[in-house]
C-alpha cells in the first residue's frame, strides 16, 4: 500500500518578510523628510544642547541648596531655546539647502559645458554650431 504525504511549506521566510516590511517603512519615512527640515532639526538640537551645557556649567558652581532652582532654570533655557530658535534655524537651514542646490546646479552646468567643449574640439560640426550660436547672441 502506498500513501502520499502532502505538507504545505511556506514559500517565504518570516524573517525576510519582516525585513522587507521594515525597509518599506523606512523608505516611507525617508520620503517625508526634506533636506532643509532635517538640517533645521539638526541645527536646532545643536544650539539647544549648547545652551543646556552652558546652563549646566553654571549650575555646577552652585551649592546643593539651589539645585532645584538650577534644574528649573536649565529646563526653562531648553524650552525657551526650542521655542525661540526654531523659526530662525529653519529659515537658515532652508537657505543653506537652497544654496547647496544652486552650487550643485552650477557645477553640473560647468561639467556639461566642459563635455560639450571637449566634443566640439573633436567634431567640427559641433564647433560650427557653437560658433553660429555665439554670433547670433552677439548680434542681439
Amino acid at each position: 500500500m502506498t500513501s502520499f504525504v502532502h505538507i504545505e511549506y511556506s514559500m517565504q521566510h518570516p524573517g525576510v518578510v519582516r525585513i522587507e516590511r521594515t525597509v518599506e517603512a523606512l523608505k516611507y519615512v525617508a520620503r517625508g523628510v526634506s533636506g532643509s527640515r532635517a538640517i533645521a532639526t539638526l541645527l536646532l538640537s545643536a544650539v539647544v544642547s549648547t545652551l543646556l551645557v552652558a546652563a549646566n556649567q553654571v549650575m555646577d558652581t552652585w551649592s546643593d541648596g539651589h539645585l532645584l532652582a538650577g534644574w528649573i532654570i536649565l529646563w526653562s533655557v531648553a524650552f525657551a531655546g526650542l521655542a525661540l530658535l526654531a523659526g530662525p534655524i529653519r529659515m537658515a537651514a532652508s537657505s543653506l539647502n537652497a544654496g547647496v542646490k544652486r552650487w550643485f546646479e552650477v557645477q553640473k552646468r560647468a561639467e556639461q559645458d566642459r563635455k560639450l567643449w571637449d566634443l566640439a574640439l573633436s567634431d567640427a560640426r559641433v564647433m560650427a554650431d557653437i560658433s553660429r550660436a555665439m554670433m547670433v547672441e552677439s548680434k542681439r
